[in-house]
């Protein structure tokens, strides 16, 4: 097995992604996404990273990842998703792949970079015309970051630090335009489409 070029280092942030094989279902129904999340919930301590933005699409996955230890997040993804694979091919009587290929990893290491990184994961069910409200959607944690869910993967800290507060982030995410968006609208004013 090839290894990484990239480096898992203690205090940085990564973001993992990956999607289904052939653009295929890696959740099939609410039970999938919830398996996953419990999981994820039991190795963050076990190996020492913090969870700062998720969203679990019904063919992909993006995480934003700080590694707190020395244990790389190498590790913890392979101890999540081993188990996760194996449990789905179970269940589903599955062969084969059920990844595109190994997870993508991109370090993080701008400000910039990072506070839009979690704007970008969020907006996925949203930008997929899946939900209204990036809220609406349960397999994200975006719900903690605005005060509207308990639940225990996210880092308030982080939130706070970057944003102030929830409605900030809030703000943050609703009222970002895509600059492909923007563009596209400009060139319908101005009658160049």
């Amino acid at each position: 097995m090839a290894r990484r070029k990239i480096l898992f280092l203690p205090n940085n942030y990564y973001h993992i992604y990956n999607r289904g094989a052939h653009q295929n279902n890696i959740f099939r129904n609410d039970a999938d996404y919830v398996f996953l999340l419990k999981r994820i919930k039991k190795e963050v301590i076990r190996f020492g990273v913090t969870v700062i933005a998720y969203c679990l699409m019904d063919n992909h996955y993006h995480f934003l990842l700080r590694q707190d230890g020395d244990i790389e997040i190498s590790k913890f993804m392979q101890a999540v998703f081993n188990v996760y694979t194996k449990a789905f091919n179970t269940k589903y009587k599955h062969s084969g792949t059920l990844f595109e290929g190994p997870y993508k990893a991109i370090h993080v290491d701008r400000d910039e970079y990072l506070l839009h990184l979690c704007r970008y994961i969020h907006r996925n069910p949203l930008e997929a015309g899946l939900v209204v409200k990036p809220e609406q959607w349960h397999y994200s944690n975006y719900a903690e970051f605005i005060g509207k869910r308990n639940g225990t993967l996210v880092d308030h800290e982080f939130v706070k630090m970057n944003f102030g507060s929830p409605e900030e982030y809030e703000d943050f995410v609703m009222n970002y335009v895509p600059a492909e968006k923007t563009q596209k609208e400009l060139r319908h004013y101005l009658f160049l489409d």
